[in-house]
């Protein structure tokens, strides 16, 4: 049977609505799993019931982190966060985590997992971790704009077979202090953490990066959703 993936939702605030982008359902699809946009809620066994139902999560890209859960105020102006996605977001990884479900996060997912984990983010890049690499690029998404070297002792490169990526890229945050738990799979040239997994789980992997856009064209990005969707059967 196809495993069920449970998709976190995106949230458009001048809409008032949950939204998703294609590439995120269409990647697990063609990965052979079936995925499940979960919705908002508040209620606490709710979410985890879904969580119960569902063989994978995929925490996917969209509103900054707020910085409170890292305990640091918000640089004014700078962050666009989204409390009650924070607030899902919890529920369900906590409950992913207790049942050893597969989890793959997508480019806020990486985020959200080390700072849910005990780690923290630089709130804004240009601000606070200034370089030369590429880490908000303009459309199409699906173009590589910087490499990331992927460590070889990791499970990445076990599924890749490469120490160089190139990568799409389009955020203004990122890891900053890994959480306890998590080791680092790839980083960028200007030295942030741009894939991340916790060793001895069955499978729980984060990139920095845009699977979703690239993975008609990428077989590397494909082969993140396949090993994904296989550890989620």
């Amino acid at each position: 049977m196809k495993p069920i993936i449970g998709v976190m939702p995106l949230w458009d605030e001048e809409k008032d609505s949950i939204w998703m982008l294609p590439g995120y359902m269409d990647g697990l699809i063609e990965a052979g799993a079936t995925p499940v946009i979960f919705p908002f809620t508040e209620d606490a066994e709710e979410a985890a019931r879904l969580v119960e139902l569902c063989g994978g999560i995929l925490f996917t890209g969209g509103h900054d982190v707020s910085p409170r859960l890292y305990r640091e105020q918000p640089l004014p102006g700078l962050v666009s966060c989204c409390e009650k996605r924070d607030a899902l977001e919890g529920i369900v990884l906590q409950r992913a985590l207790e049942l050893d479900k597969a989890v793959l996060g997508i480019c806020r997912g990486i985020q959200f997992i080390n700072v849910s984990l005990g780690g923290s983010l630089y709130q804004d890049l240009p601000t606070q971790h200034p370089s030369g690499v590429t880490h908000r690029q303009s459309a199409p998404y699906d173009v590589p704009v910087h490499d990331v070297e992927i460590r070889a002792d990791s499970p990445l490169y076990d599924c890749l077979k490469t120490r160089r990526l190139a990568v799409n890229s389009c955020h203004h945050q990122a890891v900053r202090v890994l959480a306890p738990g998590l080791a680092c799979m790839a980083a960028s040239p200007d030295g942030l953490v741009e894939a991340l997994y916790m060793p001895g789980r069955r499978f729980l992997w984060a990139v920095q990066w845009h699977p979703e856009f690239s993975y008609k064209t990428d077989p590397d990005s494909r082969r993140i959703f396949n090993v994904f969707v296989d550890a989620a059967k």
